[in-house]
């Protein structure tokens, strides 16, 4: 049975459940930054001409505890989140992470918890993160190509070590391994076939994301922008790909597999076909605000009152008004919003991808 939502997108219809937004879409999915941090400065995220050596983080005390950030997800799954995601910044720079991974995993009702991480101290901490239960990740590379590698993540990185640190993350028994990838026109459009060649060999799934105006100071431009069928004809032509079904309400990825059976892949299109329409994700910030949008201009204090002694049930009543109110849509709307009349975004390191 299918449905079409007030924004015009059709759906698989399901039973509500939890907190609907404005247009009855339900929160599913919190993802979870932890710091806002980075080892990389990466050109679409964090540029190294402005995120520079005495650009101003958050001061720890300012970041919200292991304690608070379990005590929030507990108040989020009572109201319908499902799938828990860990990000950043880069949520391994982030001291002993593995001990808010049990933390969490000990949430009755969540039935998914999962990181996302540029890979680069991934060989050393993905033995504590598993032992702590974690199971699935992914990671974040965008090429093969150690030149186009090194201009992208803005430090002269090479690929070798986020390599290793998939390699480790296999060896103690994550599964499955995804790789996100950001594909920038005139920058690495031309390793994709690589990359997913080298993703279908190992076994990974390689999610091919469109460059997004994310933020406000990436410099974005639509000509820079490869839409995901371009990709799909890219890959499909060296090996043949077939279109998958959706794997749930509220997937972004549109899915392919090879017609040999060897693997997938998967597009993320938030430039050329919104998803708006499906989406369930909120986004909590480093410092305790709730982002109900990756394109949002304002997030909502749940720091305070969670360090003023509020209640779970108050903080609950929070959550569920804030949710409530939510009309984003930013990507469908994006041909009239995009440039001057766009607004100022929250940065995408300050809330995860």
């Amino acid at each position: 049975m299918r449905t079409t939502t007030s924004i015009g997108k059709t759906v698989v219809a399901q039973p509500p459940r939890g907190t609907l937004d404005r247009f009855a879409r339900p929160l599913r999915d919190l993802r979870i930054s932890v710091t806002d941090r980075c080892n990389f400065r990466c050109v679409y995220c964090m540029p190294a001409e402005i995120y520079g050596e005495r650009y101003q983080f958050l001061p720890k005390p300012q970041l919200l505890t292991f304690e608070e950030i379990t005590r929030l997800a507990r108040v989020f799954v009572k109201l319908g989140v499902t799938k828990l995601r860990l990000t950043g910044g880069e949520p391994l720079v982030r001291q002993d992470l593995h001990k808010l991974v049990a933390m969490l995993n000990q949430i009755e009702g969540m039935d998914d918890l999962t990181l996302t991480t540029n890979g680069y101290l991934l060989a050393q901490q993905a033995q504590g993160l598993r032992e702590a239960d974690l199971t699935r990740l992914t990671v974040s590379l965008d090429t093969l190509d150690d030149a186009v590698f090194a201009r992208m993540n803005g430090r002269g990185f090479a690929v070798k070590r986020v390599l290793e640190g998939i390699r480790k993350a296999e060896e103690v028994g994550f599964s499955p391994i995804k790789v996100n990838a950001v594909v920038i026109k005139g920058v690495n459009d031309h390793t994709v076939v690589d990359l997913a060649r080298f993703c279908r060999e190992k076994g990974y799934i390689v999610r091919f994301i469109e460059y997004m105006d994310v933020g406000n100071l990436n410099g974005w431009k639509l000509d820079n922008v490869v839409p995901s069928q371009e990709v799909i004809a890219s890959i499909s032509r060296v090996m043949p790909l077939e279109p998958m079904e959706k794997s749930y309400q509220g997937e972004v990825a549109d899915r392919w597999r090879y017609l040999d059976g060897t693997g997938e892949v998967g597009v993320i299109s938030s430039v050329t076909q919104p998803f708006c329409g499906d989406c369930t994700r909120a986004r909590l910030s480093p410092d305790g605000h709730l982002y109900t949008c990756l394109f949002a201009t304002l997030g909502h204090d749940l720091k305070t009152p969670l360090r003023s002694r509020a209640n779970d049930e108050e903080l609950e009543e929070r959550v569920r008004h804030i949710w409530g109110l939510r009309d984003d849509r930013y990507s469908e709307e994006r041909t009239s919003m995009t440039g001057s009349t766009a607004g100022k975004k929250v940065e995408m390191y300050h809330i995860g991808g």
